[in-house]
């Protein structure tokens, strides 16, 4: 599968487009507080999985912005991103090999980035510039009828007006991902989802969405601005959790700059 990001808008944002796609491996953990920099340095060491890694991030959990569920919240949240496909290595470190006794996996997932609805800008470098950003991480459960028509909805209305939120620096990125298959999860884990939702925001006075994306959905979607696109999505999915979260580390710049055309 051949990876392309091509550029929207100039050349100051990439997106992945439908027929390419990034695999992510997620790990949702609960560590103690001692083992935070363990998995740092691990996660700064993300070239040891070799050629198709594009990098990693880790996440602390910081707040509940909206919560359906009352099950207990993990401590962080790792990603790790590969081109074509997750090597055996990867899987068998993260997922596979006991983790120390500090460390409880809760969850492994495979996760592809949903087509049009993964934007970056080019240079992107963290968002270590813009200390008052958290990292909004939407875990979103799906039913299983609207998969499809979700995805489009995504692809042809979302992305596109966070692409004009993320060219406007009013988020950071907008990383929308599918979860392909579950490798682990943790039998007292009470909680499922089967998407998540990357976006730096300013969560002082955040109260969602709806008055960033209205003024940029109306110039993608013919139905009209947020109360119309996502009042079709309110059917089709529930949010479980909805957090803020501390970027510990994100190693993940390459992100921005896989298939930077040639000068």
């Amino acid at each position: 599968m051949a990876e392309n990001v091509h550029p929207l808008d100039g050349a100051h944002l990439a997106r992945i487009e439908p027929e390419d796609r990034l695999v992510v491996l997620a790990r949702t953990l609960q560590a103690d507080p001692g083992a935070e920099a363990e998995l740092k340095h691990r996660v700064v060491d993300w070239a040891r999985f070799g050629e198709t890694c594009l990098g990693q991030a880790l996440y602390r959990h910081r707040s509940v912005f909206r919560n359906a569920s009352d099950a207990a919240v993990w401590s962080h949240l790792e990603l790790s991103y590969f081109q074509d496909i997750v090597p055996a290595d990867a899987i068998h470190e993260l997922v596979v090999k006991q983790q120390p006794p500090e460390v409880q996996l809760l969850r492994a997932e495979i996760l592809l980035t949903t087509p049009s609805a993964f934007v970056m800008p080019r240079n992107w470098q963290g968002s270590a510039d813009r200390p008052e950003r958290q990292a909004s991480l939407e875990y979103i459960e799906v039913h299983s009828p609207s998969l499809g028509e979700y995805r489009e909805i995504m692809r042809n209305y979302i992305g596109p007006a966070a692409a004009k939120l993320v060219q406007a620096n009013r988020i950071g990125t907008f990383r929308t991902m599918e979860t392909a298959a579950v490798l682990y999860r943790d039998p007292a884990l009470r909680i499922d989802w089967n998407q998540i939702h990357l976006c730096e925001v300013e969560a002082d006075g955040f109260n969602g969405f709806g008055q960033a994306f209205d003024a940029a959905l109306r110039e993608v979607s013919p139905d009209g601005g947020f109360p119309a696109v996502f009042a079709g999505l309110d059917r089709m999915r529930s949010i479980p959790r909805w957090t803020f979260n501390d970027p510990v580390v994100e190693a993940d710049a390459a992100l921005g700059r896989v298939g930077r055309a040639e000068p």
